[in-house]
């Protein structure tokens, strides 16, 4: 055996599936190190663990993680029922964690601050493939290893609130105003909303679910006012296909949040392109510019930024990654997750092959691997590491024979009232035809034909809006 193959895998983030590429790497017999940033396992999903998911346990759990789990007496949750983001934690990551085969070789508050080859920098080629990698901590600790599978995500990089994917002028000055995606607006957040006038940004599912929440908040608290904010020319992606949808609870999102702004409960305004913030004596001014160059403003307590996320591929400067200019993607992977061509379920079974870069032995899985796509699920990112860490073992026949079982329109995220069991959200729906391109929303035939009350600043091109029906 070489000095390489004598070290360890490490694995970024002990989220899902940082957590399940851990689980496949111990089935195999591989050496492995997870380093989680935070000080608990799933720390991203804990910070939205108030939001219940589309998709049921069944297609949330690992495989691999499941056997170990399995063998240690875990009780399973109703595979049927759809979990909360805390309950995803608790129920599962933790005892998955926590278990003898993984615990020892996680280590929290480890944050990665830069990974290279130990020795070369990015010039350099001459032995590079049997040079081990070299991984430095925030800490200033550092860590050699073989390969390094990275599942570090996303959430950490929201997108800017600016229309053009650039800053909105102001925006850094007025960070005190400004909301994380998926606020617990009806708990620990709640003093922050209440009687206050919020602006949510955002046509994906995370703004849903704020909207959803303000909206019932103002039910209950005078004073409350909800304004949402989109850069298309009209809310239909995010309203989808109501009852018809082949998604159940999808489809009550979108049916909930239209009531709400039919009733006026919510103010709507389309065509709506951040151009400036500034303070304006406790509150905020946001000035609108439309495409024609106009401006008009409106003046709010806080701001909800639910326009998506970016991959951090700083960390990776010193190795050599061949990532698409559109998606931030592999470019193997790119064409296959693009929004504009694929909705959650119509994306392709991938793996290994298509997440390789030419740096070898470094992989970016899960949220990351998606780059600037929307459209990832855990299931997704499960087969995903699957391939990669059999790859790792030299079993290329399982590596390169991905699978993935999804239900046709996908599974995706929201917040509906009961989580329920049996006719689940992600079951397909037999009459429903599966989306063949874009984003699956179960619109067919002028099923949302009645008109909209709606409040026009402009009109804006389609596709402005990033955001899709897996999440923000």
């Amino acid at each position: 055996m070489s000095t390489l193959n004598e070290l360890p895998v490490v694995v970024i983030g002990a989220g899902p599936v940082g957590l399940a590429a851990a689980a496949h790497l111990h089935e195999r017999g591989l050496a492995f190190t997870v380093l989680e940033a935070g000080e608990t396992p799933g720390a991203a999903v804990r910070q939205w663990g108030h939001v219940r998911v589309f998709s049921p346990w069944r297609y949330n759990i690992d495989p691999a993680a499941r056997r170990l789990l399995d063998e240690a007496g875990w009780v399973a949750p109703d595979l049927e029922a759809l979990p909360t983001g805390a309950e995803l934690v608790g129920d599962y990551l933790r005892p998955l964690a926590d278990l003898p085969q993984l615990k020892p070789y996680v280590r929290y508050g480890a944050r990665v601050e830069a990974i290279s080859r130990l020795g070369l920098d990015r010039l350099r080629t001459a032995g590079r493939e049997l040079t081990p990698f070299l991984i430095r901590l925030a800490d200033g600790d550092e860590l050699l290893a073989r390969a390094v599978v990275d599942a570090s995500g996303t959430w950490g990089m929201p997108n800017v609130l600016g229309a053009s994917g650039l800053p909105a002028h102001g925006e850094s000055t007025v960070a005190a105003y400004l909301e994380h995606a998926l606020p617990d607006v009806l708990g620990a957040a709640r003093d922050r909303f209440a009687g206050r006038h919020t602006l949510v940004v955002g046509a994906g599912h995370s703004a849903a679910n704020t909207l959803l929440s303000l909206a019932e908040l103002a039910e209950a608290t005078p004073g409350t006012e909800v304004t949402w904010a989109i850069r298309t020319a009209s809310p239909t992606r995010t309203y989808g296909g109501g009852d018809a949808d082949a998604l159940p609870a999808r489809g009550a999102l979108g049916s909930r949040l239209r009531a709400h702004v039919d009733a006026g409960r919510i103010r709507l305004l389309t065509g709506f392109w951040v151009h400036a913030l500034t303070p304006a004596d406790g509150r905020v001014s946001v000035v609108v510019r439309h495409a024609d160059g106009g401006d008009e403003s409106v003046t709010v307590d806080r701001i909800v930024a639910a326009t998506g996320f970016r991959p951090d591929h700083s960390i990776t400067a010193e190795l050599r990654l061949d990532l698409d200019p559109i998606m931030g993607a592999t470019r193997a992977l790119a064409p296959l997750i693009d929004p504009n061509e694929h909705s959650c379920g119509t994306v392709p079974p991938h793996g290994v092959n298509e997440l390789a870069h030419p740096e070898p032995g470094y992989y970016a899985v899960g949220m990351k691997s998606y780059g600037r796509a929307p459209t990832f699920l855990m299931a997704t990112g499960y087969e995903q590491v699957r391939s990669v860490v059999a790859a790792l073992a030299g079993d290329w026949a399982a590596a390169r024979d991905v699978q993935l079982d999804l239900p046709e329109t996908g599974v995706c995220n929201s917040n509906p009232a009961d989580s329920g069991t049996g006719d689940s959200c992600c079951a397909p729906a037999p009459t429903a035809k599966p989306a063949a391109r874009g984003l699956a929303t179960g619109i067919t035939g002028g099923l949302l034909s009645t008109p909209l009350n709606l409040v026009t600043l402009d009109a804006a091109p389609a596709g402005g809006q990033a955001g899709g029906c897996c999440g923000s």
